[in-house]
């Protein structure tokens, strides 16, 4: 049997306001460090004040099987390109995985190099977020994505559209892409009653207002079920950028403004209570990569309507309802038809629960180590290489 393999995690997508990107490093990490594995993880932070307080949530002890270094150097700062592979090396880093697109370009092996790729957003849609800075340096953006997927020594992709898209617009080798899902948090999970749900009924959206999200869509619809005498309510939990204020200018041009309730970022326990008191869920994107919230809205016990696009239709499977993106009217005479009858609405609720029970972060770490096991015993260089790979078995845990 080899010898266990060093894992370095950068940590350093896990910012002080939990994205997206963060929520998959965290949890991950979480699910990783409790399996049992004979490997060892680093998780690489940027802030002390970060590294802390989710060390010690996740029990990370230096000089134990699970510990935290601090690497006090920006993920996109050129220090990052040339002190990384140097760390990475004092540390005895069999593989390094990046849990977003960035990693180090220059860098001999070991370690190896794993990449999680969520989404071509940026590539597929030009107008995703036309002010961000990955829109305005376009050209250097596809360039450093055609060169991570050239050079990753595997490419974790979220979903079956992501590798494809992978595929199709970055030449990646498919045989280098592993698709590994998402998980739902055991702390998502329906309410041991529900006083507030249906009086009156709550819409809800979770996430940004980007352009590609197509909140203003759900506002439409919204607008429209308001005028046909249904007294429902809209909640908006997620960052308001000013850069796109398109959602709030539909809001109010259609005279609604203050019938939506427009939170920012909310604790995770005010999330999962948000998710148990809705009546439905609304996710109009035009893509998402995976789509998370369809599944902790389902874990809840909320019925879900969704796109029709990219990896909705599989993270959905047959529980959720599904939209077109491209007209509000389909969104409000779903959303009405739902709201209005108690059986349709249970069934989905039934089906969600049971569909979204299928995705854990236990699956995702173990399928995560399948790929850091295949890739990791290859290393040129390493100790124990030529020995049978240890291999993960879920079973009896070696």
């Amino acid at each position: 049997m080899p010898l266990p393999l060093t894992i370095a995690m950068d940590a350093r997508w896990i910012f002080s306001s939990l994205s997206g990107i963060g929520r998959y490093t965290l949890e991950l990490a979480r699910a990783l460090i409790q399996l049992d594995t004979p490997h060892r993880f680093i998780l690489l932070f940027d802030q002390p004040e970060l590294a802390e307080r989710h060390g010690s949530a996740l029990g990370l002890q230096d000089g134990s099987r699970a510990m935290s270094c601090l690497f006090p150097h920006g993920l996109f700062s050129p220090a990052s390109q040339l002190l990384l592979p140097r760390t990475l090396r004092s540390l005895g880093v069999d593989v390094y995985h990046s849990t977003n697109y960035m990693m180090p370009l220059i860098c001999s092996a070991p370690p190896a190099r794993i990449v999680t790729i969520h989404d071509l957003i940026p590539l597929l849609f030009r107008d995703h977020a036309p002010r961000s800075k990955k829109n305005r340096l376009f050209p250097v953006y596809r360039q450093l994505m055609h060169t991570i997927a050239r050079k990753a020594d595997a490419i974790i992709a979220v979903s079956d559209a992501t590798r494809r898209d992978l595929i199709a617009n970055l030449q990646a080798a498919a045989d280098r892409i592993h698709v590994t899902a998402e998980g739902v948090d055991p702390r998502y999970c329906p309410a041991p009653a529900h006083p507030t749900r249906g009086n009156p009924p709550l819409i809800l959206y979770v996430g940004r207002c980007d352009p590609y999200k197509n909140v203003p869509l759900l506002i439409e619809a919204f607008a429209g079920l308001r005028a046909m005498g249904v007294a429902a309510r809209l909640r908006i939990i997620g960052p308001e950028d000013s850069r796109y204020p398109e959602a709030r200018a539909t809001a109010i041009r259609l005279g609604i403004e203050a019938e939506v309730q427009w939170d920012g970022y909310v604790t995770e326990e005010e999330l999962v209570r948000a998710y148990q008191e809705a009546s439905a869920f609304v996710l109009p994107s035009r893509y998402e990569g995976f789509g998370l919230p369809v599944l902790e809205a389902m874990a809840c016990g909320t019925p879900v309507l969704c796109s029709n696009t990219s990896s909705l239709p599989e993270v959905g499977g047959e529980a959720a309802i599904y939209l077109d993106p491209l007209t509000a009217e389909n969104l409000k005479k779903q959303l009405a038809e739902l709201l209005s009858s108690p059986d349709v609405w249970l069934r989905r609720s039934e089906q969600g629960i049971a569909h979204a029970a299928r995705f854990t972060w236990t699956e995702t770490a173990r399928k995560t180590i399948a790929v850091y096991e295949q890739i990791g015993f290859g290393v040129p260089g390493r100790a124990g290489r030529d020995a049978s790979p240890y291999q993960y078995n879920k079973t009896n845990g070696r």
